[in-house]
């Protein structure tokens, strides 16, 4: 049985901490036409959403999360790509399909992610949660920073005003890769969890969590649960 690895070119695998297996990212505009000639790869759902796109940027981004998703899970599992199932965990608040996405039996946890240009990819042997996001403009932080904790909000007030961008950006991807990893998400709300604002992530109860080593004007955190058999 042959698996297909995923393509090196504008990829790149950052060191992975404790209690990840992998870690991949890549850039989008290096890796779309490779990752769109290889969409037979995808099931039936994952193709009916990249068709759904309008914009060939969301389209090519889509592309290369899903195939290289696929890829990953293949060799983890040992599966043709096309050949990996996944289904969905009932969503934490309303309870019907459209939960997070797994492996059926659990063999492996993955979490992806993407954003405008850059795709960001982890997998695990216990539940965990990537996020990557681009800086925004001043406009949406001043916006959105009124959700984070208290705690957060004085951390990025007592920064100088241009280490506050990439501070904010930070504190959001720690945020969302904890929900992701927990399976909630956004539906608990960015103040449900204190992450830091600082050059190093809080220590976070049941998680570990850490920084992801991006290109610039981007960052990117991964939260992995805490085993019995991996203690933090």
């Amino acid at each position: 049985m042959t698996t297909i690895e995923p393509p090196a070119g504008h990829a790149q695998a950052p060191s992975p901490p404790p209690g990840v297996d992998r870690l991949w990212s890549g850039r989008v505009d290096g890796l779309a036409a490779e990752a769109l000639a290889h969409r037979h790869l995808l099931d039936t759902e994952e193709t009916t959403r990249l068709d759904a796109f309008r914009r060939p940027v969301d389209r090519d981004a889509y592309a290369v999360a899903h195939v290289t998703l696929r890829r990953l899970l293949g060799e983890r599992l040992g599966l043709p790509p096309e050949a990996v199932t996944l289904t969905r965990e009932p969503c934490t608040r309303c309870a019907g399909p459209h939960g997070r996405p797994v492996v059926p039996d659990r063999r492996a946890h993955f979490s992806l992610s993407h954003t405008s240009g850059m795709v960001l990819i982890a997998l695990a042997s216990a539940p965990v949660g990537v996020d990557v996001e681009s800086v925004p403009s001043a406009g949406t932080i001043a916006e959105v920073s009124a959700e984070l904790r208290p705690r957060e909000r004085a951390e990025l007030a007592a920064l100088p005003a241009e280490e506050r961008p990439v501070a904010f950006t930070r504190c959001w991807t720690r945020k969302e890769s904890v929900l992701k990893a927990s399976g909630v998400g956004l539906n608990e709300g960015l103040s449900g969890v204190y992450v830091g604002a600082g050059p190093r992530p809080a220590e976070v109860a049941g998680w570990r969590l850490a920084d992801v080593p991006v290109d610039p004007g981007y960052a990117a955190a991964v939260a992995v649960a805490v085993t019995a058999d991996a203690p933090a």
